[in-house]
């Protein structure tokens, strides 16, 4: 276990009996327009007026994603700074078959995107391939195959 995971248990205290619930993920970029781009054609609705803002969010499943410029980051931690020495996070896309695995690899790829890992029939039952967004977070996109649905 790592020593930032480590805390103290305080004996009596809980957050058992607050109203607690997942409810968003945030991504940090360093381009708004360019993130966006990236996410729109994952099928994300992001009007093309979120460009210009510093706090976009948009329906991600059942639980909303937001994307924040580095900029506004640093206006309420000045000295908040990229991670490094890998990701920290991944999202994941399904698609309804595998041929849409390969179709939405070769268009996000030929639109100038990072693929990292090409389709592939994983062990796990699933067609899967590894994309990087502009700001290095891993996209994996995957569906399950024939034999395992």
């Amino acid at each position: 276990m790592s020593e930032a995971s480590k805390t103290a248990h305080r004996s009596g205290s809980s957050v058992g009996t607050m109203n607690l619930r997942p409810a968003i993920l945030e991504l940090v970029v360093a381009d708004m327009p360019t993130t966006l781009a990236f996410y729109r054609l994952l099928g994300l609705a992001l009007p093309p007026e979120a460009d210009a803002e510093s706090h976009v969010e948009a329906t991600f499943g059942d639980t909303r994603l937001a994307f924040d410029s580095q900029e506004i980051i640093r206006s309420f931690d000045p000295d908040w700074s990229p991670p490094s020495g890998g990701h920290r996070v991944a999202l994941g896309f399904e698609c309804d078959s595998p041929a849409d695995v390969d179709a939405a690899w070769k268009e996000i790829t030929g639109a100038g995107y990072n693929g990292h890992l090409q389709p592939w029939d994983a062990v796990w039952g699933m067609r899967y391939a590894v994309l990087h967004d502009p700001d290095g977070t891993p996209v994996d996109l995957f569906a399950r195959l024939p034999e395992n649905s």
